[in-house]
């Protein structure tokens, strides 16, 4: 997910290609209602702090402050998800973890923060009605080469051979049985303690190719490789092996816990494989030895969210056509293309310096509907309101909130209706009440309620999310209606929600009249 790194190798001959400005789209698919399901979320990237904590010596105090700021941002630019990056390299930013304290919280590995950043960021989203993903680097142990800084129990100096050595760093050496047990052990430390809506992992399987250097693992292709022929096609298994043994491993312990997965934005070019993309660069399946694409085949992930970070057109690899091949090969999962605003900061992408490109990438997912919606990279481009970017969503694109979409593969149950439900003018504003609906059919609990508003001579369509007065991830029965004028007619509809965001049937319609 670090992008600025490889982006001048990868990514050097895109960069080449994108000096032409981005073409604009036909707005023939562009007349679109308000969807009231979507996803919209954002990456907090905290490796080498880059968005997040903006000092890693700061007080306990003033990285809370930090990182309420950025929700606060979000939830008014109408983002409901955010990627939290909680393991950068084999480090953790959760205290309920087997790994140390990462560097980036403190200046120095192990080192306690004097407060668990996961459980606080998770509460503060969910009161802000955005979801949070941790978001996970599954085999990088170090950042750099400062192995001396490392804490004594870090995993690199307690299990020295499980790691091989490729560009000066550290990394998990995914051929290794053991290894593959530890990550999952790791990330269901996350999921078995924390409240979170999903697990979310990057893009570095595999490394990313650097000239002259190999990976060693030919040690471990002799011990493990069986029946494999071809090292290649054995080094994708293993990552195929993973990732199964993760997707089991989540839902045994988190039926309605998420799953998802953010690759490369090529699988492969169609000159790599007769399935692949019409594009010209590279490709997790060749480069990662990632088949992102047999993940969703096989249902092991919930949804896929691959980086397309360049420009409508683009001669060798187009966000358009990598748009229609991945919603051509989602396998009923769910799509959310990853969409890169930072690039307007790169000198040499004169097409991200162009108001209307990421626009109209959003026009081009909307109108394809087998996309669930977006993830940004990253949350400090956002803030900077990059391009503009974030006045146009306000003023555009996300005037109205969204629900994320379900997940009926999932659960497909929704709950009951809210009981009770009654409203009461007070002082300056009007007080809604209501009661926990009876059990739904598959007795899972109540997560939340929506609060619908229409005022006279309005339709009351609970399809449009211009209606949505309050979305709420907390069960208390409660809620205060400030925003209202005297002598108006106001009509309410209460629905509940259920973990996956299953929608229940809609109360009673209550209208009252403020004095």
């Amino acid at each position: 997910m670090y992008l600025y790194r490889y982006l001048l190798t990868i990514f050097s001959v895109f960069i080449i290609c994108s000096l032409s400005i981005a073409q604009s789209v036909t707005p023939e698919a562009v007349t679109q209602t308000e969807p009231k399901r979507e996803f919209r979320g954002v990456w907090i990237a905290t490796v080498v702090n880059l968005d997040w904590p903006t000092n890693a010596r700061a007080t306990a105090e003033a990285q809370k402050k930090d990182l309420l700021n950025q929700l606060n941002f979000h939830q008014q630019a109408g983002i409901n998800a955010v990627m939290f990056q909680v393991r950068p390299a084999a480090d953790a930013f959760y205290a309920k973890s087997r790994e140390p304290w990462s560097k980036y919280l403190t200046g120095k590995q192990g080192q306690e923060p004097g407060y668990d950043p996961l459980e606080f960021a998770t509460t503060e989203a969910h009161k802000r009605g955005i979801e949070l993903h941790a978001w996970f680097n599954p085999y990088r142990a170090t950042f750099d080469n400062k192995f001396f800084s490392l804490a004594p129990e870090h995993i690199t100096r307690t299990k020295p051979e499980w790691f091989f050595i490729y560009e000066g760093i550290k990394l998990f050496n995914p051929g290794l049985p053991e290894v593959r047990e530890y990550i999952v052990q790791v990330i269901l430390d996350v999921v078995k303690n924390y409240d979170v809506d999903g697990i979310h992992m990057d893009d570095y399987f595999y490394p990313y190719p650097v000239r002259g250097q190999v990976i060693n693992d030919a040690e471990t292709f002799a011990k493990y490789g069986g029946d494999f022929d071809n090292i290649k096609d054995w080094r994708r298994d293993n990552v195929d092996k993973l990732v199964h043994m993760l997707a089991d491993s989540i839902h045994k312990y988190k039926p309605n816990m998420k799953f998802g997965i953010s690759p490369f934005g090529i699988w492969a070019n169609k000159s790599q494989h007769p399935d692949g993309s019409a594009t010209n660069g590279g490709s997790s399946y060749i480069e990662n030895f990632a088949d992102t694409r047999k993940w969703m085949q096989e249902g092991w992930i919930d949804y896929i969210n691959p980086q397309i970070y360049w420009q409508i057109g683009n001669r060798a690899a187009a966000f358009d056509t990598l748009l229609n091949w991945w919603s051509n090969n989602t396998y009923n999962r769910h799509l959310y293309i990853g969409q890169g605003p930072y690039r307007f900061y790169e000198l040499r992408s004169p097409a991200f310096k162009n108001p209307s490109e990421i626009p109209n990438q959003l026009r081009l997912i909307r109108a394809n509907p087998r996309v669930q919606g977006s993830v940004y990279f990253r949350s400090q481009s956002l803030m900077a309101n990059a391009n503009h970017l974030v006045d146009t969503l306000k003023k555009d694109f996300y005037r109205y909130p969204a629900l994320p979409p379900p997940m009926l593969w999932r659960d497909s149950v929704p709950p009951n209706i809210p009981q009770n439900f009654t409203v009461k003018a007070e002082g300056k504003g009007v007080i809604l009440k209501w009661q926990a609906p009876l059990p739904a059919a598959d007795n899972e609990p109540v997560y939340g309620y929506v609060i619908y508003r229409f005022q006279e001579n309005e339709k009351f369509d609970l399809g449009d999310p211009k209606n949505i007065l309050h979305i709420q991830y907390d069960t208390e029965p409660l809620y205060m209606d400030s925003n209202v004028q005297k002598g108006q007619t106001y009509f309410y509809v209460i629905t509940a929600l259920d973990r996956l965001k299953n929608e229940s049937d809609r109360s009673p319609t209550i209208a009252i009249t403020m004095p």
